[in-house]
This record gives C-alpha cells, structure tokens and sequence, in this order.
C-alpha cells in the first residue's frame, strides 16, 4: 500500500497538481464568502426590520470589495491568464538570446 501511494505521487504531474489545489482553495473562499454574506446580510434585514429603517445596506460594502477578490481567485484559478503571461514573457527572453 505505501509503495502505491509513492507511486502515485511520483506519476502525478506538479503543474496540475498545482492547479488542483488552486481550484480547491477558490471552491473554499467561494462557499466562506457565501455563509459569511449571508450571516451579514441576515444581520442586517433583522435588525433593519427590528427598527423599522432600511436604511443603506452596508454589507453591501463587504459583498462587493470581497467579491472583487473572489473574482481575481477565479481568473487564477480557471482561465490561466497568469501562467500564460509567464509563459509569453520567458518565450521573449528565450528568443531574444
């Protein structure tokens, strides 16, 4: 059994193994940002509605300024555009010499 587990490890390829864990941790962020919006956005209408004012919703701020950081952990995590810049940028260097 142990010999399997090194095997496979030795057969694993490092760039998508990388990439894997990449994914996970985006899938991770995604679903804390999920629960934790929803925890203030809850906090924020039972309060609002204890009150009886609805007035600026300020998890609004946090959706919003955390969303844009879930949307850059998707762009490194799905569409490569890093890596594919790395790549292009070594390619010139390669060529140039």
């Amino acid at each position: 059994m142990d010999t399997e587990n090194i095997n496979n490890s030795q057969i694993r390829d490092e760039k998508l193994w990388k990439l894997a864990k990449k994914r996970a941790e985006f899938k991770k962020h995604l679903i804390t940002y999920a629960f934790v919006n929803l925890f203030l956005w809850g906090v924020w209408l039972f309060s609002s509605y204890k009150r009886g004012d609805y007035s600026f919703p300020w998890p609004a701020i946090v959706t919003f300024s955390w969303g844009i950081g879930i949307g850059f952990n998707y762009i490194s995590a799905y569409t490569g555009y890093k890596d594919t810049m790395t790549q292009n940028e070594y390619n010139k260097l390669v060529n140039k010499k």
